[in-house]
């Protein structure tokens, strides 16, 4: 739920016209004023905006564990909701968002095992959902590449979220899709990139499901993917010459079962290493609101990294390595500190003054739920406008 002291005083609609062409705009009304045009039906031909968000089959939204990608989606579509548009969320039967789920895959199935049956298995249900969409959706959402192979069917404007890494070749693919309106989640995806129509829309999260934790238990914590562009094993360099406990938290992934058995595996004694396995949300806001800072060393250039918005939301400090994303989420001395060596994350570790309330703050006014919703309903006005603008034309 979004904060009722900060939630969004817009609702959005959908205007049709005569001629079949739509626009979208965004009207500041109260609750009591929406519900008046709703039931008296004062503006006629106006309609609430129906967003589809398409995830992918594999992972129920929002996830048991391990399920960045349909987290994110969770969270939106529910923020989307509290703002009064509606949500039609394509995903599998497992899924228990709080919004419309449609599917034609019952269960989760992860990790996948075979790969070539996994893209049949995503090909046949972004098929069947942008079918199924197109009847009655106003804004067909994607949060997969291969789905915009089917956008090309749709009269409907097409969005995708980019969740993963830069990557040379996708660029190309979506070079074949220039009308698609592209959401980068950080400003370093963003400058990566070359398509016509991009924006930058960040993370937000909803407070209300992470504790803020005041009083810290003297260890570190680590969650995320154990792999080698995570830095596991240098979280566990840095708590070893720190002398500092650390609990690690992640899923471990076929494609990195050796890099577990051999380079973080050995290391876990129980003591001043932990591995507790995968984290659902509670176990994340235990591990997070716990800890005196949380360790996030990547080795690559992280698209967004929600993980650090999560501890800074249970008031624990980050720890990172410069990256991606790193420097637009944490404020050297706010919310953390960026680190460019072990030997200068082990000095940090040392040196942690933070007030839990302030690193909760920087989250309310930077990655709220709330704002990510309405930088996403403008998009979706947007890509309305534009469509009908080249349909006119």
């Amino acid at each position: 739920m979004l904060d009722q002291a900060i939630r969004p005083a817009g609702f959005v609609y959908l205007k049709r016209r005569d001629s079949g062409n739509i626009t979208a705009t965004i009207h500041f009304l109260s609750s009591s004023e929406f519900r008046a045009i709703a039931d008296k039906k004062l503006l006629p031909g106006v309609t609430r905006l129906r967003i589809a968000l398409i995830a992918p089959p594999f992972i129920s939204v929002p996830p048991g564990e391990y399920g960045g990608t349909e987290l994110f989606i969770a969270q939106l579509a529910e923020g989307l909701q509290e703002a009064n548009a509606t949500v039609v969320v394509y995903a599998n039967g497992e899924s228990r968002v709080a919004a419309e789920v449609r599917w034609i895959y019952e269960h989760s199935q992860w990790p996948i095992k075979a790969q070539e049956q996994g893209w049949l298995k995503d090909l046949n249900h972004e098929s069947w959902a942008v079918q199924n969409a197109i009847a009655d959706c106003d804004v067909v959402h994607f949060h997969t590449p291969q789905g915009l192979v089917f956008s090309r069917f749709a009269s409907q404007p097409a969005v995708l979220t980019l969740h993963g890494p830069h990557d040379p070749k996708l660029s190309d693919f979506f070079s074949h899709f220039p009308d698609v309106h592209y959401v980068c989640i950080s400003e370093d995806q963003c400058r990566r990139e070359s398509m016509p129509h991009r924006r930058t829309i960040h993370h937000g999260i909803d407070l209300s499901q992470y504790q803020l934790v005041e009083h810290k238990q003297p260890y570190l914590s680590f969650i995320g993917r154990i792999a080698p562009i995570k830095g596991t094993h240098i979280a566990i360099e840095v708590a070893r010459r720190a002398g500092v406990p650390l609990k690690i938290a992640g899923e471990v992934q076929p494609a990195y079962q050796e890099y577990f058995e051999t380079k973080v595996k050995p290391e876990i004694d129980g003591k001043l290493v932990q591995y507790v396995g995968p984290a659902n949300l509670a176990l994340k806001n235990e591990l997070l609101g716990n800890s005196i800072a949380m360790l996030f060393p990547i080795q690559w250039n992280e698209p967004f990294g929600l993980v650090m918005v999560e501890a800074m939301a249970c008031g624990t400090p980050v720890l990172a390595m410069p990256g991606g994303s790193v420097p637009e989420v944490i404020q050297n001395g706010v919310s953390g500190h960026i680190c460019r060596t072990v030997p200068e994350m082990v000095k940090k570790v040392a040196d942690l003054h933070f007030d839990p309330h302030v690193l909760r703050q920087y989250v309310e006014e930077n990655f709220s739920l709330e704002r990510m919703v309405r930088d996403y309903l403008a998009l979706y006005s947007d890509v309305i406008r534009a469509a009908e603008t080249r349909r006119v034309a």
